[in-house]
Formats: structure tokens, sequence, C-alpha cells
């Protein structure tokens, strides 16, 4: 006899959840779920029941959503067809109505899901008559998935027996700058959310839109990539939650990028300064604004994984124990410049680096990292400058030094115990030595607790891999070409 096939609602509904009781008291937290937590009925079913087990165990949450799955990505797309004079809609239609007839929600919430999709489509048919897609459009356009997604979470969880109710963020009191696509959270958000929560009934589930918020003139604003973590963090603040939920796709922060390195190992916690550096230097986990609002609240955020919840994740704090710690994580980022300028005029003067600084200034160009001495500095561009602020840089800055541009450097960023910054040193170049690497830039942060080598992107992955095998798997320097020339030949078998 064969075994009847489950339904993908049934087969999250026969997965086993484990959540710690709060043991007798309320719980306030935020929950924040990104897109590939999101991914589809089955993804958002076994969420649903996630949730609805930390109600059941006595906490009491707020859930932040992304958009579905690449729901943001196909919107773009769908921007850059209009522009092009053609309107495509039907796969993001036929995505979210056959998700929410799978997961048998309401006809009112397929109704408001219908009603979005329709004005997503005047919107699109807006771009392609007047052939313009500027960034406040761009805001809006993407915007569809937050909100649709929200619709989908909450009608699920109604379903299951838990009062939720969607939240579209301005609606709870979220204001941005006007600077689309990177707007700023604006400081009265954190009164407004408070005095919102507070009028809420408590045995409602609020389920509200990441990334998203309305500026001062009521105009949809993004806060850029990753800005549902932000949401997050600022509704944990207002509102004085006990603790912030960042659920993932991996078991927390990990020690390095599990996809390059494959023993890389959670980190069971770092504080908020070290979650901050991990994010601007690469860490595809937390966007790297996120923890303004939990510093200045002192709530602790903590990275889970929704595809393995028993997982313990990774708790972020203020402060902790590094007594025991060398290094805690090595993140990069990839195809930066290396620029390097030396000026022998500017000998004994004064004026050089407000010279350096003001040229970049007036360019509108940021740096990563520096190194400087007397006469020389060195420095790298952000990997998102655009090539078109470049040129007159390099024209300002020639005129007062010697400038030498190397492209295609990584920055190699080493999350340590700076009190131990001379053993991290000396293992750091002792592996590049047996790795035959030149590390062509280095610099000590001044937040104290990374260390920065900047290398050739095409030796990034041997330097992560050897760092990793040398800081966290026991493996002595001497055994290190050994080893990754092994590992090279089982990758390639």
């Amino acid at each position: 006899m064969t075994a009847a096939v489950k339904s993908p609602t049934e087969k999250a509904d026969s997965e086993e959840i484990n959540v710690t009781p709060s043991d007798g008291k309320v719980v306030k937290i935020a929950m924040k779920f990104g897109g590939s937590s999101l991914n589809n009925a089955e993804r958002i079913t076994y969420v649903a029941r996630l949730i609805k087990k930390h109600v059941d165990c006595g906490y009491r949450p707020i859930i932040v959503c992304s958009a579905m799955g690449k729901t943001t990505n196909s919107l773009l797309s769908s921007g850059e067809f209009a522009l092009e004079g053609q309107v495509y809609i039907d796969s993001l239609r036929t995505f979210h109505l056959t998700t929410a007839e799978t997961l048998g929600l309401s006809e009112t919430t397929k109704k408001d899901i219908k009603s979005l999709l329709d004005d997503l489509e005047k919107l699109l048919e807006g771009v392609k008559y007047i052939g313009e897609l500027t960034q406040r459009t761009q805001d809006a356009l993407v915007s569809f998935g937050e909100r649709m997604s929200i619709r989908i979470l909450a009608g699920t969880l109604n379903s299951m027996g838990v009062p939720a109710q969607g939240f579209d963020s301005w609606t709870l009191g979220l204001r941005t700058s006007d600077e689309f696509g990177n707007a700023d959270v604006l400081e009265e958000s954190y009164s407004n959310i408070k005095d919102v929560l507070s009028k809420l009934d408590p045995n409602v589930v609020p389920v509200v839109t990441g990334f998203i918020g309305h500026d001062k003139k009521g105009r949809i604003t993004t806060m850029g990539r990753g800005g549902s973590d932000l949401t997050a963090t600022v509704i944990g603040a207002a509102g004085g939650l006990d603790e912030v939920q960042v659920w993932k796709d991996v078991d927390g922060i990990m020690t390095a990028d599990p996809r390059l390195v494959k023993n890389a190992i959670p980190v069971t916690e770092v504080t908020y300064e070290e979650a901050a550096e991990l994010a601007y230097f690469g860490a595809q986990v937390l966007h790297p604004i996120s923890m303004q609002p939990a510093i200045r609240s002192a709530i602790p955020v903590r990275v889970k994984n929704s595809y393995n919840p028993s997982a313990t994740g990774t708790v972020i704090t203020g402060t902790r124990d590094k007594s025991k710690t060398l290094v805690t994580a090595i993140t990069s980022v990839n195809n930066v410049q290396l620029v390097d300028l030396v000026s022998l005029r500017m000998v004994g003067q004064y004026g050089f680096l407000a010279k350096v600084f003001e040229a970049f200034e007036k360019c509108r160009v940021s740096v990563d990292v520096i190194a400087s001495s007397e006469v020389s500095l060195s420095m790298t561009l952000d990997s998102k400058q655009q090539d078109k602020d470049l040129p007159q840089l390099m024209s300002i800055l020639k005129s007062f030094a010697t400038v030498q541009v190397l492209s295609k450097r990584s920055i190699v960023t080493l999350i340590s115990n700076l009190d131990r910054s001379s053993e991290v040193l000396a293992m750091a170049f002792t592996v590049l030595q047996k790795l035959g690497v030149t590390c062509e830039m280095f610099s000590q942060g001044a937040s104290k607790v990374n260390i920065s080598l900047v290398v050739k992107m095409e030796d990034k992955e041997r330097v992560i891999k050897g760092l990793h095998a040398c800081f966290f798997e026991g493996i002595h320097p001497d055994d290190l070409v050994k080893k990754l020339e092994s590992e090279n030949k089982n990758e390639k078998s």
C-alpha cells in the first residue's frame, strides 16, 4: 500500500517545535522573519506554528516580516520591464494568491491581497506610460512584498486560533526621512510606536511590515536592504520589549561564511559592537544599523534559525566575558579598491590628512579601512562607490600626492579580543606567510574589536580558510598547506 503524500501545510504541521517555556511570566519579544523563512505555504505554516508555540509558552510576540522568498527581486524586475513597456505581474499574482489558497485563508484576506495586486498593476502601468521609475516610485513598488506577506501570515495565525492583525509599519507610527531607498528612522518614531502599542489588545499578535515606512508627507520609503532587522529593533526599543529575535536560515552568527568554510560553527554570544562590525565588514546576518536601537535600550538581540529552532542561536548584548576568546569570527568584503597616497612635500607640515578628507567629502566618496603615516596614506574605498565619483577624486588627490589605485582587493576582518592582539596578529601573519600571501594593508580598528587585512581577491578564499583552520579548528600553521590541499582534492573528487 502506498503511503498518502502529505500536502505542504500538513508536512509543516507534522514537524515538532520545541520552545523553552517563559517560567510563568509574560516575556515580550519581537520576532523578525526574513524572506527565506517565509518562502512558501509550507514555511509560512511552520512559522505560524512557531509563533503559536511561543504564545502558548507565555511569550507575547510582535512579528516583523520581510517579503516572501524572492518577491523583492521580482518586484524590482517588474519595474524594469515596465520601463521597457511591458507590465508583468502574473507570476507575482499567482504566487501570492496560490499561497493564500493553499493556506486556506479567509475570503477577506484573499480580497485584501487581490486589492494590493491590483494597486501594484496600476503602479506599473503608470511607470510604463510615463517611462520613468524614480527612487520614490521604486520604494512604493517594492513595498507590496511586505504588505502582502504580513496579511498572509496574520491570516494563517488567525486560522490556527491565534488572534492576529497585520499592520503596515506607518500605522504603528514608524516615520522616516525622505531619503528614498535608504531612509533613516526619525526619533519621533519611538514615542509614536510606544503610544500605539500601549493601546493594542495584548491578546492580539501584531504582524508588522519590515523594511518600509512613511516620511512626514505620508510617502512610502524603504530603509535599504536588510531594513527589516532595523524595524524589529526599533519596535523592540520603542515597546520596551525583553528581547528581539531575528530568525534567519542559519544557526546564528557563524565563525565564518558556511558556504565557504564547511567547518564554520555558531558563535554563542557577541557584543553589539562586534555584531555591528561583522555586519559592516560583510557578514550577511544583521543590518549594520540595526544595532543602534538595541544599544540605546540595552535590549538583547538573538539570531535564531527558523529551520532549526531548537538551536540556541547567537545572543547579542552590551558586554561579555572575552577572557578566553582570541577570535570571535572572520568575515570579508569583496571587490574593494586600495588607494595608496604619498606626498613627500608634506613632510613636517600639517594639513595632509585634512586635504585628503576634504577631497573625499567634496566627491562624496566614503572609506572602509584606513592606515596612515606622516607622509603616506592607504585606504580602501567602499565597494558600493559608483565609478563616476572616482575620476574627480583622483584628479584632486593627484594635485598634491602620488596616487596608486589597486582594484580587485578583499578586506578580511578578524573580530577579535584586542587585549590579546599580539597573539592574533602573530597567528594571522604566520598563516599568510605559510600560504605565500602578501598583506597589502593592515588596520586595527578604532572600535578595538576588529583587525582588517587587505589581500588580493584571488587569495581571499584561501586566507579565510587558513585563518579559520588555525583559530577555530586547532590546525598548526605548519600543517595548514597540507590540510587545504587535501580539502581541494576532496571538493574536486
